[in-house]
């Protein structure tokens, strides 16, 4: 099986922590060249020096801010002048939780524009170089609220299901090049984005973090939270070329959490 990622350059964002670095981490050990994309300057120098250079790949990264479209298209465009990118990886992080019944038109547009319309321009400013090397690999960073929404996170499950559709209209137009398109749906990860979830349930239902850690656990049939390398380890084979007749479709990555089949 070919997983070799030697001679690809991929684009990760988000990846400073959590998923997102584990999947740069991930895609550097099969030798893809990484470049990372955050706003944080020194997370982004120390996340780098995080990644293996074992294929004398030479990793860089570049500083934007997800919240402005400005930088993000500045950002992807200089990346796409020194190289083709094959290897996409959008990965930003979730709106605020809350019930969709508080959910204000101003949170709706800034998760809206941060997630959809981001990984619109950045697919827009890939496509050309892999249209063009015959190779590529878009992959979404999404949830399994696509599937079934997830309670207090109204925002969050509207937003999600509109990427996981774009993402499936990408994946019909683009196909035929070479290009897949494909969404990653993590489950209860052990992440920083889970603890503040956590603690913000714990302060809802006026209940230790303990007891929400042990509820949520208990939910997932394999009783344990996930950690954010076994989410890059899908993330890093639907980037390969073993996974070139797999498009248009999300994979949950949950311990069997979701409930539909």
């Amino acid at each position: 099986m070919n997983i070799s990622l030697a001679h690809q350059y991929a684009v990760v964002c988000g990846s400073t922590q959590g998923i997102g670095l584990a999947s740069a981490r991930a895609l550097a050990s099969l030798g893809a060249t990484c470049i990372l994309v955050a706003r944080n300057d020194e997370a982004l120098k120390a996340a780098v020096e995080k990644l293996s250079t074992k294929h004398e790949q030479k990793h860089s990264y570049r500083i934007a801010d997800f919240s402005k479209q400005e930088d993000v298209k500045k950002a992807i465009e200089d990346i796409t002048a020194r190289h083709p990118v094959t290897v996409l990886v959008n990965n930003t992080g979730g709106p605020k939780a809350g019930p969709i019944t508080e959910a204000t038109a101003e949170a709706f547009n800034n998760a809206f524009q941060q997630h959809l319309i981001c990984n619109q321009i950045l697919a827009q400013a890939v496509l050309p170089g892999m249209k063009t090397t015959g190779y590529g690999r878009i992959i979404n960073i999404v949830s399994t609220s696509v599937r079934t929404p997830l309670a207090n996170l109204g925002v969050s499950n509207t937003i999600r299901a509109a990427v996981a559709s774009w993402a499936k209209s990408l994946s019909n137009e683009v196909g035929q090049y070479n290009i897949t398109v494909n969404n990653v749906l993590p489950g209860l990860t052990n992440t920083a984005r889970l603890q503040s979830l956590v603690q913000q349930t714990a302060a809802s239902q006026h209940t230790s973090t303990e007891i929400v850690e042990e509820n949520m656990r208990s939910s997932v049939p394999m009783k344990r939270f996930g950690e954010a390398e076994e989410i890059a380890n899908v993330v890093a084979f639907l980037a390969s070329p073993a996974a070139s007749y797999v498009n248009g479709t999300s994979i949950p990555v949950d311990g069997g959490r979701t409930p539909t089949v």
